[in-house]
């Protein structure tokens, strides 16, 4: 499956490693993650912001699904969560550490069926949350 992964590049970067985490256990489990951070699509020339925007919209609109880490605070993360919501109109799984006591306002209170946030524990938790969410879109 094509699983577009969102997670903070240039915002609160505490979670990052999470994300990271995220990517990995997608591609172990034969997905394809599609993310900045992914080796896979390196390049040794940087983008600029335009040409990243252009690249992530086209990821989005290329994915059946998103897996969002939303942990610490991203501006780009929302607007990639809303572009998957509202105008992809994709399922969006977003998750965060048990440990963030408030998470956006507009990313909680929004009352999207497409959406589904899930709070993680740990690792493993996290990686049987990701499971879960996956077996059950393909019902």
């Amino acid at each position: 499956m094509i699983i577009y992964c969102a997670g903070p590049i240039r915002g609160d970067v505490t979670y990052q490693k999470n994300y990271f985490e995220i990517v990995e256990f997608l591609e172990s489990e034969k997905h394809t993650a599609l993310a900045e951070i992914s080796g896979k699509f390196s390049t040794s020339i940087p983008l600029t912001d335009k040409q990243i925007f252009k690249r992530d919209i086209k990821w989005i609109e290329g994915s059946r699904v998103m897996i969002a880490e939303i942990s610490g605070p991203s501006l780009g993360v929302g607007f990639e969560i809303a572009y998957a919501l509202f105008k992809r109109k994709i399922p969006v799984l977003a998750l965060a550490n048990s440990g963030v006591k408030k998470l956006s306002a507009m990313i909680s209170g929004c009352d999207s069926d497409l959406l589904e946030i899930k709070k993680y524990s740990n690792s493993d938790n996290m990686k049987s949350i990701i499971k879960k969410f996956i077996t059950g879109l393909n019902k």
